[in-house]
């Protein structure tokens, strides 16, 4: 109801809704083509984990929030120093999550860095160099403590053997070896140097750790709970098995310095609760085969904003693999059978299959029945000797679901076309609709799915607060169009830059107001003088109306194309501005105040009477169009008394067009309004200083 009373146009009667059986049955059918393209791909990956929903997420589904974390450094002994290194000497590494030691399976160095072996107190240290004084710092030593024995580069470094900390330990763990390894991901930023990788906790160890075929640990459950193949740690929550780690690593003498820091970490979006690495088998859709595809495409569309551009091309170009599988209980499902050997069954008869299922069911008959029924009729397979079949549990990421919009909707509705002309959402949707949208479109049809991309900020409180019921600094559109009126709102939206976040209050609406009531009112007053003048008989002709009109209907020209061009580019605070200006510059100030001897005094069919209303005709119906987008029921209202016009709508009337001005009239005209300026200011001056006297 608010959307209608506000004048926002929309097919209301028919929205598309992502659970409905076509759009249903088109996701699936686009899903199937991105797996005929090889896109689709199950695999065993670090993946963001959410232990309070017990889901995989992606990365459009993370916020980030401060957490107060353990920052440890620990050292690693050498196992076997390969003719490089001391054999009596230690790797240092620094973490921000113990809880991933149990995982750890190597060591990262980069290979362009210089490593030094550090002598302290007896003891070796190996540390790159250009942070061996931060490290020292940190572990308070002394400077006169430290001794350089050797450096080496990261590469030279390559398959030395760590020993892993928790040799002895009551787990699993015992004689893991820590193999070094070269990485390009290691920094210099912080740290030391030497990265601990746990391939099963973290994207950048996973790739590193495939170059090496290391092991892919990650013994932590659905719920963030360490399973038996943890050892001691079993049944503890990831989060409360940090002490229990530290106190082990200070058992065994590894552990050199615990702290706790505050910092940026990932957060469920729902929940608000923190997410971990966890590899887990999930299934994704290729972003590295596309990848390029999808950039050439956002260089190729028209964005509002050039930063709008870079935000999308950056997250694209950086981004991994899209996780789309979610292992939850309700949504859109994953088209996939397996056979009785576990083949994957996943071919274009079987997911067409189920898009005719979905468009005629909806996607709820994937979970009322078994695979067997869901497979075309004499479905075989050599896999299934038996003919039994199971099907996939999981379902697709919603953001797959939004992301299929224009197949759903651009290509299944004939009214509509494809691919759209603008997508317009929240500054949020660079990691959400706008991303995966384009991510979907490009990987099936090789073109971004929309032509052009506008995005708006978010409505705060007076003071740049975010909203809260809490707060109690809310301020909702239904409370707005019931105390003041629907084209306030409409309004205010047009005097604020949307394209950050904006501010509202009681104040900022008051002073919207006050900037209603004189565009209200200013339109009032020339209808007020229009109500016995006939366009198709009174009209003065353009090369007979008198000076003062012909520029004051020039410079309703000027607004015109200027306001014609901010609609054209989205610029509504530049219409705001310039139409303020126009009213009370050009019209209060001088036009009307001028005028109204001559509409009051000058006698009815006189030449200047119909010459000033022929201009004040031509201002009303043309500003009464031009107000339409954004004051769309007082335009309809005014549009009502306007004396003989053809439309019943000015909704349903074409935008004035654009006119050549006469520039060297106009010209002449703003010297002449300059001087007029001018003496203004002189006479101001004078009956301020009491030299001549006030008007009355």
């Amino acid at each position: 109801m608010t959307l209608n009373v506000l004048g926002i146009k929309g097919d209301f009667n028919n929205p598309y809704i992502t659970l409905e059986p076509e759009y249903e049955a088109a996701q699936i059918r686009l899903f199937g083509e991105m797996a005929d393209k090889g896109l689709i791909y199950k695999g065993k990956k670090p993946v963001y984990w959410s232990p309070s929903s017990e889901s995989s997420l992606a990365e459009a589904e993370i916020e980030y929030h401060d957490k107060r974390s353990a920052s440890i450094f620990v050292a690693f002994d050498v196992k076997d120093g390969k003719g490089i290194v001391d054999e009596d000497a230690k790797f240092i590494i620094w973490t921000t999550t113990p809880w991933t030691l149990p995982s750890n399976v190597a060591i990262t160095v980069h290979p362009d860095l210089t490593y030094g072996q550090y002598e302290v107190n007896g003891e070796k240290f190996i540390i790159g160099k250009d942070l061996a004084q931060s490290v020292a710092e940190t572990l308070g030593w002394d400077d006169n403590d430290v001794k350089l024995d050797k450096t080496f580069t990261g590469k030279e470094l390559e398959y030395v053997e760590a020993q892993h900390p928790f040799v002895e330990a009551q787990h699993p763990f015992v004689d893991r070896t820590s193999l070094v390894i070269n990485g390009l991901h290691v920094t210099t930023d912080a740290g030391t140097g030497c990265v601990h990788t746990a391939p099963g906790h973290g994207e950048d160890d996973y790739i590193v750790g495939q170059k090496y075929n290391l092991p892919v640990i990650s013994p932590v459950d659905d719920k963030g709970v360490f399973t038996e193949e943890a050892g001691q740690f079993a049944g503890l929550f990831y989060d409360k098995a940090n002490k229990e780690i530290t106190d082990l690593l200070t058992e065994k003498g590894a552990l050199l310095k615990l702290e706790f820091i505050t910092h940026s970490y990932p957060h469920d979006w729902r929940t608000k609760k923190p997410v971990i690495f966890r590899a887990t088998p999930q299934w994704f859709a290729s972003i590295d085969k596309v990848r390029q595809d999808i950039l050439d495409a956002i260089t190729d569309t028209t964005f509002k904003v050039d930063w709008g551009k870079t935000r999308i091309y950056n997250m694209i170009r950086d981004r991994g693999e899209w996780v789309i599988s979610r292992q939850r209980v309700w949504g859109v499902p994953l088209p996939v059978f397996y056979a009785e050997n576990g083949d994957i069954i996943m071919t274009k008869e079987t997911v067409n299959h189920v898009a005719d299922l979905f468009q005629e069911h909806g996607s709820n008959i994937w979970f009322e029945r078994d695979a067997k029924a869901l497979l075309p009729e004499g479905f075989t397979h050599p896999g299934s000797p038996n003919g039994e079949f199971t099907k996939e549990t999981d379902i697709m990421d919603v953001w797959f679901d939004s992301g299929s919009s224009h197949r759903g909707v651009l290509e299944e509705r004939p009214e509509l076309s494809y691919p759209a002309d603008l997508y317009l959402e929240g500054s949020d949707q660079y990691r959400g609709w706008f991303n995966s949208s384009i991510t979907t479109s490009v990987a099936t049809r090789g073109q971004s799915p929309y032509k052009m991309l506008l995005s708006h900020g978010f409505v705060m409180d007076g003071e740049g607060k975010k909203m809260s019921k809490s707060l109690g600094n809310t301020i909702v559109p239904d409370q707005i169009v019931k105390q003041k009126g629907a084209d306030i709102a409409r309004l205010w939206v047009s005097s604020v830059d949307y394209l950050a976040d904006v501010r509202i209050s009681e104040e900022i609406l008051k002073q919207t107001s006050d900037v209603y009531r004189k565009i209200r009112n200013t339109l009032r007053f020339m209808l007020g003088n229009l109500n016995d003048y006939n366009p198709n008989t009174n009209a003065v002709a353009e090369d007979q109306l008198l000076d003062v009109d012909k520029y004051v209907l020039n410079r309703l020209r000027e607004f015109t194309t200027s306001t014609l061009d901010h609609y054209d580019n989205f610029d509504y605070l530049d219409i705001y501005q310039e139409l303020q200006n126009f009213i009370n510059v050009e019209l209060s100030n001088f036009y009307l105040d001028y005028g109204k001897d001559i509409l009051y005094i000058e006698e009815q069919d006189s030449l200047k009477r119909r010459s000033m209303q022929t201009v004040l005709y031509q201002i009303v119906v043309d500003m009464t169009k031009l107000l339409a987008p954004i004051l769309a029921h007082t335009a309809e209202e005014v549009w009502s008394h306007i004396p003989h016009v053809e439309e019943e709508s000015v909704h349903l009337t074409r935008m004035p067009e654009r006119v050549e001005i006469d520039s060297a009239f106009v010209e002449k005209w703003n010297t002449f309004m300059k001087l007029r300026d001018d003496v203004n200011r002189a006479l101001e001056v004078a009956r301020n200083e009491k030299v001549i006297g006030k008007i009355t």
